[in-house]
């Protein structure tokens, strides 16, 4: 099941699956009936919708430390129960409504004040490892378009390192393209690999 947190964040949650977004958005299958492991999943038992609960945001937060770190599967447990139900958070990320995101680079669009309300990150991406290849991620990111339209926005960033070919290709299948990349001394700096910013226009976005 996908879910959405109150600083915008997506999760997707299926019967053994979920994602949340700042507002959070959590991907979650209907019910957990059997262990996450590696295979293609029946995508009508998944839901995709905003955190709502306790519950559901520690679990999203469970799936990415376990995958972030390369944690196995088994070192933190990624279930809630949901209205009596066993659940899962398989996939989540977050919808930041926000001029820029901490030590990343800025996006440009749109200038002047409406950077203020009409500019939206993406960040904390996460898909279980178990279940990539599944097209999970392209979901996550579609309905994290339709929620930050909702939203108002009209412009749209997410940052990727450099060397995540994967990411890269998600997010440009997804619409994204290259607006500017992180100077080598500031990635030096912090210790990790130099990010790209990419930029989607939305939906009522003039330039898109």
């Amino acid at each position: 099941m996908v879910l959405l947190s109150s600083s915008p964040s997506l999760s997707i949650t299926s019967p053994n699956y979920r994602y949340s977004p700042s507002r959070r958005l959590c991907l979650c299958p209907i019910s957990a009936t059997h262990v996450v492991t590696p295979h293609h999943i029946d995508k009508s038992s998944l839901t995709i919708s905003e955190t709502s609960s306790e519950d559901q945001l520690w679990a999203a937060a469970r799936l990415r430390v376990r995958s972030f770190n390369e944690f196995k599967p088994s070192t933190f447990g990624i279930q809630f129960i949901e209205n009596g139900e066993d659940r899962v958070v398989v996939g989540t990320l977050d919808v930041n409504q926000c001029m820029s995101l901490p030590d990343e680079i800025t996006g440009m669009k749109p200038e002047g004040i409406e950077g203020q309300f009409a500019r939206g990150y993406l960040s904390n991406v996460c898909v279980a490892n178990e279940l990539h290849r599944n097209g999970l991620g392209y979901d996550l990111v579609a309905k994290s378009k339709a929620v930050a339209q909702k939203w108002g926005l009209t412009d749209l960033y997410v940052h990727v390192a450099v060397n995540n070919e994967p990411a890269k290709q998600l997010y440009m299948k997804s619409g994204f393209v290259y607006e500017n990349d992180e100077p080598a001394w500031q990635a030096r700096f912090l210790d990790r690999p130099r990010r790209l910013l990419l930029w989607l226009g939305l939906p009522g976005n003039q330039n898109w």
